[in-house]
């Protein structure tokens, strides 16, 4: 938990070592990034087509200072099915796939805007909006709130399959032993290693299903695919136009304009995030390379997501988790695993042959990852010495917690503010209002 990294932003490892990392990256965000698409009926290999461009776009226009890896936003998920009319009956929603992108497309650019007012008026608001007080449950509900979803993935549920269990039990020993008691290289990828056991496992106890990989060997020619993009939805619909088949697309404005208010609330844990990760390194990314570059990043890789039919990219907290574990925060790294995730993303038997990966190995690895994040929440109150003996502080740490972490949710047609985005709006408002006495 110390905040000494073996590597910085601007330091490469060695060649062989240099690729492992990124590997390890590419497999911490792998199940999350096509677990959105899988959810919503976006294509699964343009997600990790523009998670990878994306995360370049971040890297250059954050001048290569802070190592964050971008994957699929969940903020979004219920927003597009909604829109979509994804559900059970309609098995091809496709069709309205032009009003999601074009909503998608206008979040990325208030991302931009917020980036440029940011510019503008400086950041120095930042440290009286969000003190300590504000920024440790934060980044705690942003961990513990996902404490659920690793353990119903490791099968540790009423009724759960021994098979499932034994699999993510075998993965989370393994990650223990070689982050404890690994030896040179191996201790800094414990995540890695917890995989391969665990898919091992998972292979011996028959979870893993190789039909759909034997399928597509057998036929050299879907080897390597071109990832199906979808620009803007331009391809839901032909019509026959002078001789010519053309495609078009279903564009609700009203639905696509549904999407943006969703724009301040990922703001709001793109800010945690990032607090997250300075936490983790000992530096201030929100200072510098700035949080308008930093949204700007993020912004401009979503708006270019949008445009080729991917979902919204967001920073994510298990490739942070990974940094803060190995203690590598090398740019490079994240920089070649975004590199790996194109070239993957045309691979058809990469994505087959991970996909395959059973669900309960990574929630072995998340039952480690998650909590380290929300620990890192509870370090920054120790840290900054939060003194909760003053009752204003109880109230707002309580408020923040039990809100963010007991599934509040306040509701306005198909836009919803629940989580750590609504933990936060109420504990700024208390610190804002309550007196210090």
């Amino acid at each position: 938990m110390e905040n000494k990294m073996l590597l910085g932003p601007k330091d490469r490892p060695g060649n062989l070592k240099w690729v492992i990392l990124s590997v390890q990256h590419i497999f911490a965000m792998f199940g999350a990034t096509i677990l959105v698409p899988m959810l919503t009926g976006l294509p699964i290999s343009v997600a990790l087509f523009t998670s990878g461009v994306g995360t370049l776009i971040y890297i250059a226009l954050t001048k290569a200072k802070v190592p964050v890896y971008l994957g699929s936003s969940f903020a979004f998920i219920v927003p597009i099915q909604l829109i979509i009319g994804f559900s059970s009956e309609n098995s091809n929603p496709s069709y309205y796939f032009g009003s999601v992108l074009t909503g998608l497309f206008m979040v990325g650019l208030v991302y931009v805007i917020i980036a440029f007012v940011i510019k503008l008026i400086g950041t120095n608001w930042i440290d009286k909006l969000l003190p300590p007080i504000i920024i440790g449950p934060m980044i705690a509900i942003i961990g513990f709130s996902l404490a659920s979803t690793a353990v119903s993935s490791s099968g540790l549920v009423a009724g759960g399959n021994y098979k499932t269990i034994i699999t993510a039990v075998v993965s989370f020993i393994t990650v223990v032993i070689f982050a404890l008691k690994g030896k040179g290289f191996f201790k800094i990828i414990p995540f890695l290693m917890g995989i391969l056991a665990g898919y091992v496992t998972g292979l011996i106890l028959g979870l893993v299903d190789f039909s759909n990989i034997i399928d597509a060997i057998k036929l050299p020619g879907s080897w390597f695919k071109i990832p199906e993009f979808m620009f803007l939805g331009f391809k839901d619909k032909t019509l026959e136009v002078l001789g010519s088949t053309i495609t078009i697309y279903k564009l609700n404005f009203t639905a696509a304009l549904g999407l943006i208010p969703i724009a301040f609330v990922t703001a709001c844990e793109h800010i945690g995030d990032h607090a997250v990760l300075s936490e983790i390194t000992g530096e201030n990314y929100l200072k510098d390379p700035g949080l308008d570059k930093t949204l700007m990043g993020d912004g401009v890789a979503t708006m270019f997501a949008a445009m080729v039919g991917g979902p919204a990219n967001t920073t994510y907290g298990e490739n942070t988790s990974v940094v803060g574990m190995t203690k590598i925060g090398s740019v490079w790294v994240t920089g070649l695993a975004a590199i790996i995730a194109i070239l993957l993303s045309f691979s058809n038997i990469f994505i087959l042959l991970v996909s395959s990966i059973p669900s309960s190995v990574m929630g072995g690895i998340s039952l480690i990852l998650y909590g380290f994040i929300g620990l890192n929440g509870i370090k920054v109150l120790i840290d900054k010495k939060v003194d909760f003996n003053k009752t204003k502080n109880m109230i707002i740490a309580s408020a923040m917690l039990v809100i963010g972490l007991g599934g509040a949710v306040i509701k306005f047609g198909v836009f919803q503010l629940y989580g750590m985005a609504l933990a936060a709006i109420v504990g700024i408002l208390l610190n804002l209002l309550l007196p210090d006495n």
